[in-house]
């Protein structure tokens, strides 16, 4: 069914590269659809506790295909759509902001690591800040570009890119549309970590693994929801459902398992989602 992305489930974990390499892995409309459809399929398995997206080759993805762009810029778009990819992942409780596009990666109910190999350009970066966790290889760089090509902070990047580093940092992404290495990248606060090239994707996998070992699924499940939906909203409202959410959870079996593991002085067996 894929053509232009690999999809592999090895428990707990899916890993989904995109996987045009010659073109260093250049976005295009059959590439969205076939993300979002393995997106779509590991929220479904239960053997899933989180997603890891990365990309073939030696990069990670050079933003939008140059062939698509030309295309638009002389009004010859033709977008065309596969209904074998049709899927609709993610929580519709999360409400329209977080299932547009690309935001709707936000509403997953798994986490996902985007593993950042090589070069991040252009309509990569929103991708890849729509993703919860963001791990970079020592050779990985970012540029939003848009500036340079006569566009503006497109994909919502102008919310997102704020929210992790700030406005001043993200003024300077986006107004010089200039290329910063992975190191620059750690610091600012686009990135978690810096890792050896190496050893990138399977930090990532190991970090789900992690995950899978000791974290409660249905918690992150919640926890995700109210980190991105608090973002719009104000202290006090943000606290009420604190609460509410709490109350909640001393009924789930969840609970119960981590304080008896706690206490029995075991590794958690939380079911999945």
């Amino acid at each position: 069914m894929y053509e232009q992305i690999l999809y592999e489930v090895a428990d707990p974990v899916a890993t989904i590269r995109l996987n045009r390499p010659d073109r260093l892995n250049a976005w295009t409309d059959r590439m969205g659809e076939e993300v979002r459809h393995a997106i779509a399929a590991a929220e479904a398995d239960k053997s899933v506790v989180g997603i890891v997206l990365t990309g073939a080759g030696r990069g990670f993805c050079a933003g939008a295909d140059l062939k698509n762009l030309q295309a638009i810029s002389a009004g010859e778009r033709q977008t065309r759509s596969s209904a074998d990819l049709a899927a609709e992942p993610g929580d519709p409780a999360m409400g329209d902001s977080f299932r547009k596009t690309y935001s709707y990666l936000m509403s997953v109910r798994k986490p996902i690591v985007a593993a950042i190999n090589g070069p991040c350009a252009g309509m990569a970066m929103p991708i890849a800040l729509f993703c919860d966790l963001r791990f970079a290889g020592e050779s990985a760089t970012f540029t939003t570009a848009f500036v340079r090509r006569g566009l503006i902070a497109e994909w919502g990047l102008a919310w997102t890119l704020p929210r992790l580093v700030g406005s001043a940092h993200a003024l300077d992404l986006l107004l010089s549309g200039r290329k910063i290495d992975a190191r620059e990248a750690e610091r600012i606060g686009l990135v978690n970590r810096v890792l050896p090239d190496a050893e990138l994707v399977g930090h990532c996998q190991d970090y789900v693994r992690e995950l899978a070992a000791n974290s409660s699924p249905a918690s992150m499940m919640v926890m995700k929801r109210q980190v991105y939906q608090q973002l719009t909203r104000e202290l006090g409202p943000s606290l009420d459902e604190a609460v509410k959410l709490m109350v909640e959870s001393f009924s789930r079996p969840d609970f119960k398992e981590g304080v008896a593991s706690f206490l029995e002085r075991r590794p958690p067996k939380f079911p999945r989602v």
